[in-house]
């Protein structure tokens, strides 16, 4: 058993406990939270509620939960510098950096810990879940407050490259255009406007500069450097531009998801784009199998959502790494790399630093 906690937030005021988790964590039954509640496993400051009761600002909600970690994508934390103050490796797909939702110790933090006895470690920034590539980390919180007035100070620069639908534009291309991230259905939105019109963006100001490096006719390896750090900018600045991420089922617009035969593409489906006619499969990376656990291997709980299966429900066994893949980090007289991954057809050095 063990305990998620978090402090009310501003949209959450208001709302009865129960109303709060069905709404926000989709992942369980309202029938489920209702039991939880009375039973106590949920808690508001510590305290025993009803599931009518309504929640204030600043209250600090716990929920004691019997967890079943997904699995993740079977390949290894890569170390690429081991320095004194820093560390950089690169990230597999599938993997969370640190812990947080589902996941524990299936996380580049915990693997690096148990694997490598790396810690404490400090991220010096973050990537998506789907997202592979380059990871820093400060091995200290001297290192890592100098990492935070640099970022603060807009000092540092970032690299990705993305394999994209189609012929992507020669020359440089730059997409100036809020983003409004809604936390509910996991995704953002391009908003785009004259704000002097009279015209209200909810969106946060985002820029990113695309340079296609490669193309095939069917796909581009695509350099992306975004300038601003929103939610899932990159992915949704590509599908504006009309060439989404090629396998970004939660991104790929209608008309390409409808030219693949698949329909009701939702966000954890694992499928990428093919162009009409094609048959090639899609072999770059692969799942673990799910497991099965015995009765002797854990004790089920008769409140548990998952018991006895192994796998969280939603879970999709053919996870599948996004073509998205972070490149390069640099800063005041440093910078680190990461090798490309072998979906962009292209060969890299292993990571290095370089000081200039």
């Amino acid at each position: 058993m063990t305990t998620s906690s978090a402090t009310v937030k501003n949209r959450w005021v208001g709302k009865t406990v129960v109303d709060l988790f069905t709404e926000e964590f989709k992942g369980r039954p309202r029938d489920y939270y209702i039991k939880a509640i009375n039973s106590g496993r949920i808690q508001v400051d510590g305290e025993l509620v009803h599931a009518s009761y309504v929640v204030r600002s600043s209250q600090k909600i716990s929920h004691f939960v019997h967890r079943h970690e997904p699995p993740v994508l079977a390949e290894d934390v890569l170390i690429l510098q081991n320095e004194a103050d820093v560390l950089t490796v690169c990230k597999p797909a599938s993997v969370p950096v640190h812990p947080c939702g589902q996941y524990r110790k299936n996380t580049v933090v915990g693997i690096l810990q148990a694997e490598h006895g790396l810690a404490p470690l400090f991220p010096v920034h973050r990537l998506d879940r789907l997202v592979s590539g380059l990871l820093i980390f400060a091995k200290n919180a001297d290192q890592a407050e100098q990492f935070r007035q640099q970022i603060e100070a807009g000092l540092l620069q970032k690299e990705y490259i993305a394999k994209v639908v189609g012929v992507f534009p020669a020359g440089e291309q730059v997409v100036d255009a809020n983003v409004n991230y809604n936390a509910r259905e996991g995704r953002s939105s391009v908003e785009v406007g004259d704000q002097s019109m009279g015209k209200h963006l909810k969106g946060k100001p985002a820029c990113t500069k695309f340079t296609r490096i490669s193309t095939n006719g069917t796909y581009s390896v695509v350099l992306c450097k975004p300038v601003t750090g929103r939610t899932h900018q990159i992915r949704v600045h590509l599908q504006y531009t009309g060439h989404p991420i090629a396998n970004d089922m939660l991104y790929l617009s209608e008309d390409v998801a409808r030219s693949t035969g698949r329909r009701g593409a939702g966000r954890a489906a694992s499928v990428m784009y093919e162009p009409p006619d094609s048959h090639s499969s899609n072999n770059d990376c692969y799942a673990k199998d799910n497991a099965t656990c015995s009765d002797e291997e854990f004790s089920i709980d008769p409140m548990c959502t998952n018991c006895p299966n192994l796998a969280p429900k939603g879970y999709d066994g053919d996870d599948e790494a996004l073509w998205l893949h972070c490149v390069r980090y640099s800063g005041p007289g440093w910078s680190y790399e990461c090798p490309y991954p072998d979906w962009a057809s292209l060969s890299g050095s292993l990571g290095k630093k370089i000081k200039t």
